[in-house]
């Protein structure tokens, strides 16, 4: 597709077709985009009045999308994108920025898993139980972190129930089944209430096999996926708020595709770490009784589990509209098992508190201030413990106003973290220093809707991301991303200057919502070719800083054609160099697309869309270039009603109809592994 071969035909596609649409909204019925909340915004602003682009999915839209993983899950909205390593980990990607610059929440806490770590940690959220998922871009997200320069993804779910059910029970079941990888799964949530106490129970399975390969009737090998979920949940609900508290526990084993083993024995073990740290055994002959040990592959063996309590009152105290607490603890870990042998178990015990008190309006502003605390135990023992044993405490204070004048919305952030990360162990022959860090992060940003159904918003933030752990002190072979990690104590803290505006229309025939932005960051921490070898083709790789720019656009623009049809055109595009000379490595590609949408009946609808993803040859000195490749994709769905307490859903939706062979230009191992082949996904949702 030659069009998207320079950004300014992109921008001009999208402007031609918003153009033409709204001189043929003159002639057909006009409609308005659905109005929701998002929950992480924490004046629970609708999409429409915030400062900062914010997707939002749920309900039957949801459910229809839904994968196993949450960046597949997410993929395909507008400047979001997968970082795929394989079926079991799919990580987002926003606007080119993946890892710990995009932060992930359980209702508006940290997930607190491993996988910021390294690109073969899964996220621990099973996505069969997810409610509503919501992804602020931009790092106009600072409450929630300053590190968060990319955005956050806030995943809100049933576990501690809100209300009490009307009718003392409702609940729901869903059921898929997928043929490229002979998927099985299921899930199951109800909620029970009587009085002021509620109680929620919730679980879930799935089974996939390794995926067929297209144009080739053998599998990826390797390529499989097994999870099961529970949770069990009790709340206190009464007229000015709830308090609840809920367990969940999440069991995950999946293949770890291209998985390069690293022999210690062949490289410096004077000098790089191999086979623990100080005192740490070795779990080479630990015994493991695992459904997949005679596969002689590498694969994840990944328990956690999760305490979490929530709780909202409404009018605390004086001068006070509502206070909101959040509280988890998460208990994880996870073995690296290669031919039925742990070769290293990596442990992490996090805790993060928070709290939110919404003040009064006070001269027509009206705002949130609060705190939140965490503490990290992480530690890694085995032939790949790279990482030391690490305690990370970090600790904010933050404040959001906003002000409405007539057409016009203003808000104004503020926060300030402190990171105290205490080492413990040997690196590079000497003992780990520890280090503290502190940052502050402030933005502002305006929207106004200067006609009816029109808006037009602006931002412009200065956020502080600070080193993390493994930034800090990797000192060793990892065979995950296979290469030897290097780390900086010396690493100081990014700064993320950001400016976008945004164009929206929300009602009509024509309905779009535009942006660009650029966000030039100091200090960038990356990982750089070191230009070593010590052996047997290994590379040496350093984690490195320095200046670089990303910058880019996304939208969609969407017709109602006739009642039943609607066409949307959507597409991204984001550019990533640092400053000077050279790429940042694993920048998505562009991608433009188009999806038209039938109402069959009242009951029954059908879709059909197409992108183009343009090859990437935009790549740092040590990655190899992408070709490009074209999707296309089929759903029908049929939504009825079997009596008065009882509603369903039945869909089916087909991915890669044309077989194409497709490689993730954001993933580590997109040299050694395709995408899936054609396939078809079948499910049922039962809502009572």
């Amino acid at each position: 597709m030659r069009l998207l071969h320079h950004p300014l035909a992109w921008s001009v596609a999208m402007a031609t077709l918003a153009c033409s649409a709204s001189a043929f909204a003159q002639t057909n019925k006009p409609i308005a985009l659905e109005e929701v909340t998002v929950t992480a915004s924490a004046l629970n602003t609708r999409p429409t009045e915030m400062t900062t682009p914010v997707e939002v999915l749920r309900g039957d839209e949801l459910t229809q999308r839904t994968e196993t993983t949450l960046g597949d899950t997410l993929n395909g909205l507008p400047g979001v994108h997968a970082s795929g390593f394989g079926p079991g980990v799919g990580r987002p990607v926003i606007r080119g920025l993946e890892g710990a610059r995009v932060r992930v929440l359980s209702d508006g806490v940290d997930v607190m898993d491993a996988s910021t770590i390294s690109p073969d940690h899964a996220i621990t959220t099973d996505t069969l139980l997810v409610e509503q998922i919501e992804v602020l871009k931009g790092p106009a997200t600072l409450l929630y972190g300053g590190g968060a320069i990319g955005g956050v993804v806030n995943l809100i779910d049933r576990k501690v129930p809100t209300y009490v059910p009307e009718k003392g029970i409702e609940g729901n079941v869903h059921l898929r089944g997928n043929t490229v990888a002979d998927e099985r799964a299921g899930a199951v949530g109800v909620t029970l209430g009587a009085g002021q106490v509620a109680g929620h129970i919730e679980a879930s399975k799935s089974e996939a096999d390794p995926y067929r390969i297209p144009g080739n009737p053998s599998r990826q090998e390797g390529a499989f996926n097994d999870s099961e979920s529970y949770s069990l949940g009790l709340s206190w609900i009464g007229e000015r708020g709830y308090l609840g508290a809920a367990f969940s526990r999440l069991e995950k084993e999946y293949g770890l595709l291209a998985h390069e083993h690293i022999d210690c024995h062949t490289h410096h073990q004077t000098e790089w770490h191999c086979g623990g740290h100080g005192d740490h055994g070795d779990h080479n002959d630990h015994d493991h009784d695992h459904e997949h040990e005679d596969d002689h592959g590498a694969y994840i063996s990944m328990v956690q589990r999760r305490w979490d309590v929530r709780g909202e009152y409404a009018d605390p105290f004086a001068g006070f509209e509502l206070a909101k607490l959040r509280v988890s603890h998460t208990d994880y870990e996870h073995d690296e098992i290669e031919e039925g042998v742990v070769g290293t178990r990596f442990e992490n015990q996090g805790t993060e508190a928070r709290l939110e008190l919404t003040h009064q309006p006070f001269h027509g502003w009206r705002g949130v201030v609060g705190g939140q605390t965490s503490r990290r135990d992480f530690s890694a023992e085995g032939e790949e413990d790279y990482l030391i044993p690490t305690l990370t405490r970090s600790h904010a204070v933050f404040l959001l106003e906003e002000l409405k004048v007539g057409d016009w919305r203003y808000e104004l952030g503020l926060r300030h973290d402190w990171q105290d990360i205490d080492a413990d162990g040997i690196r590079a022959g000497v003992a780990a220093p520890d280090r503290s860090h502190s940052g502050t992060s402030a933005s502002a940003g305006a929207t106004w809707r200067f006609a009816p159904d029109y808006a037009l918003r602006g931002s412009l933030s200065r956020s502080q991301r600070l080193p993390s752990a493994e930034e800090l002190y990797a000192f060793g072979p990892h065979a995950a991303t296979g290469v030897i990690e290097v780390g900086d104590p010396d690493l100081k803290k990014e700064t993320a200057y950001n400016i976008e505006f945004g164009l929206s229309k929300l009602a009509g025939v024509v309905t779009y919502d535009l942006s660009v932005y650029r966000n030039q960051i100091s200090d960038f921490i990356y990982m750089a070719d070191a230009g070593t070898d010590p052996g047997d083709g290994v590379r040496e790789f350093e984690y490195r800083q320095r200046d670089a720019v990303l910058h880019g656009m996304e939208g969609v623009i969407g017709l109602q054609a006739t009642d039943g049809l609607k066409v949307s055109l959507f597409g991204d595009l984001v550019r990533g160099k640092l400053k000077g000379d050279g790429y940042l490595p694993r920048i998505p590609a562009s991608r433009l697309g188009v999806r038209f949408d039938q109402r069959i009946t009242a009951s029954l609808a059908g879709q059909v869309e197409a992108y183009r993803v343009k090859g990437q040859s935009r790549v740092a000195d040590d990655e190899t270039s992408t070709s490009g490749y074209t999707m296309l994709g089929a759903g029908l769905s049929y939504r009825g009603q079997a009596n008065e307490d009882l509603g369903y859903l039945l869909y089916a939706r087909a991915n890669n109809l044309l077989d194409e062979k497709a490689r993730q230009h954001s993933s580590f191992i997109k040299d050694d592994v395709l995408l899936p082949g054609r396939n078809l996904t079948v499910g049922v949702k039962f809502d009572f």
